[in-house]
């Protein structure tokens, strides 16, 4: 099948599990030092903070008029939102909407102090993304990070005080030298923890970043699989849905679960609207992101002119987008939004997946085994439009 320019009417096409309601999404680039491995857009520059938020608050009167539905989830994401000051943090809230389901702020582990916690109780936080990476602190050196492991568990402690009962930790494997054991190591403290989310990456070395500039090799692919299998065995066991590729939630709740709801709108074709340096946004009909150069975005900011590039999504872009991020969950693909020629085109290229156990179809839903999930990418790039 040929791409093609037609539109197909996208709108006629969503998901029927996807939330009607948007979010937003801000990005706070701002860190007292940075990562080896980030590739995320981020500046030392904390002087320019109240500049920035100031700036934020300009877009997002520029822009509310494109939101015409209830604002369902925030996202606080960075960069290191928790380097903001309580005034910004406040000032920065005074602006935004009320979310009907879920804030999530993004914090470093050594930048939950007292302070920082009597301030949650000002603000509509009700959920608190966390970098831990690793429990052991020669890794996090080598990573650059500012906090030790024993930083970690103090830090969930004190947002359970704060009364934080939704927290998120990020976990990182496949560093240079690390074995089964290390990782394993890793896992349990993260258990221990007794975390509703935990979201795990393996090391990726990008290209443009101190890491890739250092001349690391990646850890060996066998070793990345066994650590994935240890992953997946450990959390499912500890109670945890292994609901999208890298996620893990709790699955006891008020609410039947703790998916990160936010997140879970990117990979459910959710229109969001992104604020700030590098923030992208989404409508289902077009996708559009700003310049990720915070001077460049406040000089256009003070001049009430949003910096950013776009472009349109064509029905053949729409299912390839569906590709890459439904496909990501333990939802699957739900054929039946798609288009006749789209779904066709689908299942012919799905076929051989099917018949080596790579993939399931039940009940109109395509999805990924488990064995399928090793081979992910494999499968989504066979599956899309070139």
């Amino acid at each position: 099948m040929q791409k093609t320019n037609e539109s197909f009417q996208i709108l006629n096409f969503i998901s029927t599990f996807a939330c009607t309601m948007a979010g937003i999404y801000i990005h706070i680039p701002f860190c007292k030092s940075r990562c080896i491995y980030c590739g995320f857009y981020s500046t030392t520059a904390l002087q320019l903070r109240q500049q920035y938020v100031e700036a934020i608050a300009r877009e997002w009167n520029m822009r509310s008029c494109e939101v015409s539905e209830p604002i369902d989830t925030i996202y606080i994401g960075g960069g290191t939102p928790s380097q903001l000051t309580t005034s910004q943090l406040q000032q920065l809230f005074a602006i935004l909407p009320p979310a009907t389901s879920e804030v999530t702020i993004e914090v470093n582990p050594d930048d939950v102090t007292d302070t920082f916690t009597a301030l949650l109780h000002q603000l509509p936080v009700n959920r608190v993304s966390m970098g831990a990476q690793t429990f052991d602190d020669q890794r996090l050196q080598f990573l650059h990070r500012r906090h030790s492991a024993v930083q970690v568990r103090q830090a969930v402690h004190a947002l359970r005080e704060a009364g934080i009962r939704n927290i998120s930790i990020d976990l990182m494997y496949g560093f240079p030298s690390e074995t089964i054991d290390d990782w394993q190591h890793d896992i349990d403290h993260a258990l221990a923890l007794g975390v509703e989310h935990i979201s795990a990456y393996c090391l990726m070395i990008e290209e443009g970043t101190p890491l890739h500039r250092m001349g690391i090799a990646a850890a060996n692919e066998e070793t990345e699989r066994q650590m994935y299998e240890l992953l997946i065995d450990k959390l499912t066991e500890a109670g945890y849905e292994h609901y999208e590729i890298s996620n893990f939630a709790r699955q006891s709740s008020p609410q039947g679960g703790w998916r990160g709801l936010h997140n879970s709108g990117y990979w459910h074709d959710v229109p969001y609207i992104g604020l700030g340096a590098g923030a992208h946004s989404y409508d289902r009909k077009s996708r559009s992101w700003n310049v990720s150069d915070i001077r460049q975005y406040l000089s256009a900011m003070e001049r009430d002119e949003r910096p950013f590039e776009s472009e349109v999504i064509d029905g053949d872009t729409h299912y390839n987008d569906l590709i890459t991020t439904a496909l990501r969950t333990s939802d699957g693909l739900d054929l039946s939004i798609l288009t006749p020629m789209h779904r066709s085109y689908c299942l012919k290229e799905a076929r051989p997946y099917l018949s080596d156990g790579l993939l399931l179809l039940s009940d109109q839903r395509l999805r990924l085994t488990r064995k399928g999930l090793f081979v992910s990418d494999m499968i989504m790039a066979s599956l899309m439009l070139v």
